[in-house]
């Protein structure tokens, strides 16, 4: 087997077959010009966003799909065409971005184990040689086919001993199956064992599928957020927090709707005790494990961040932009504008906090 200087040697010199969803941005049209940077009080900050989104067209025809077919026409920037890595280098630069930790959303979670092996195999290679090519500008999570969790703990350790990517994307559950089940504490152990963090990017829970029916996309606004919650608040409740105390957790989105409405999950077992295991003690409130993970920017308003930041602390978020949908156009400005944070803590959410979780040098 080939080591990791090895793998990164080779992939720096070759062309990464990786391709970038597209989007008509606003400033696009200004980023041939000099790259945006961010300074406070004189000090030049390395913006870091932990949420930016990639598709491996190889991948996607492994499983005989037209990769094309992964970006049809629901969303901005879906229905463009892929663009390189050079004009996402460019995108980046006129939002101020100097480095992208890039994931792919989980969609092999059904697939059988040979399958989902060679598409996991493909993602995680071609990303390494992506970050190899470009080390001042991309990071990666690499997939796992949790589906399998024997095998997604080898690739969990093959990603990061030798592609040097910094931890693992994974969804809100496993086709359903929440991450608290016993099956996937292996994974957990890995991971904690390994100091990397585990990026959890949700996708809409099927079982509402009907209720989201309607207009405002509703599967997205609402679902989305909620599939985030659930994994969050059994990861509390179930215990699995307290049996991985190390295990590096980052929710996107702001970590959905728990961080606004968390205080209700301390007076759940007090009201319903009958509704709860009394085998299961945590070691702590509900809400105190919040101030252990971690949640990105993703929220929209001054007063959604300075809430969010109030909830869980600012050392605990870090910039999100769900790049290249465009979400958020302006992702640092939301957090400079933000008057209730001082410089510290601007520039902790803008670059400490992401360098620490991903063991990246400013």
């Amino acid at each position: 087997m080939s080591t990791r200087r090895d793998f990164i040697k080779k992939a720096a010199g070759a062309a990464a077959s990786v391709v970038f969803t597209g989007c008509n941005m606003p400033g696009m049209a200004h980023a041939q010009g000099a790259r945006k940077q961010t300074v406070i009080n004189g000090r030049r900050i390395k913006t870091i966003d932990i949420h930016a989104h990639c598709v491996i067209p190889e991948a996607v025809a492994a499983t005989g799909r037209d990769p094309k077919s992964v970006l049809a026409g629901t969303t901005r920037g879906s229905d463009e065409l892929f663009i390189g890595a050079e004009p996402r280098l460019r995108a980046m630069d006129s939002q101020g971005i100097d480095v992208e930790a890039l994931s792919i959303n989980p969609t092999w979670y059904n697939l059988d184990r040979d399958m989902a092996a060679k598409v996991v195999q493909i993602q995680n290679e071609k990303l390494a040689e992506l970050c190899a090519a470009h080390p001042d500008r991309f990071v990666a999570f690499a997939s796992l086919a949790l589906q399998h969790p024997d095998l997604a703990v080898q690739q969990l350790e093959t990603a990061v001993k030798k592609f040097g990517l910094k931890g693992a994307a994974i969804g809100g559950s496993v086709a359903g199956v929440d991450f608290a089940d016993a099956k996937y504490h292996p994974v957990w152990a890995k991971a904690q064992e390994l100091d990397v963090p585990l990026f959890i990017h949700p996708q809409s829970p099927p079982q509402l599928a009907s209720r989201y029916k309607g207009n405002g996309w509703l599967s997205n606004v609402i679902g989305n957020p909620l599939d985030t919650t659930i994994a969050l608040q059994h990861l509390i409740f179930e215990g699995t927090l307290d049996k991985f105390p190390k295990l590096k957790v980052c929710a996107a989105h702001g970590g959905g709707y728990l961080g606004s409405y968390a205080p209700r999950s301390d007076h759940g077992c007090f009201i319903s005790p009958q509704n709860c295991n009394p085998d299961i003690q945590l070691k702590k409130k509900p809400t105190e494990y919040l101030n252990q993970l971690y949640f990105d920017s993703l929220v929209f308003t001054d007063e959604a961040l300075r809430h969010l930041a109030a909830q869980v602390g600012t050392s605990q978020i870090v910039i999100g932009t769900d790049h290249p949908i465009p979400w958020n156009e302006h992702p640092v400005d939301h957090i400079l504008s933000t008057k209730t944070l001082s410089e510290k803590q601007k520039i902790a959410m803008l670059s400490g906090n992401a360098a620490k979780l991903l063991g990246i040098k400013t």
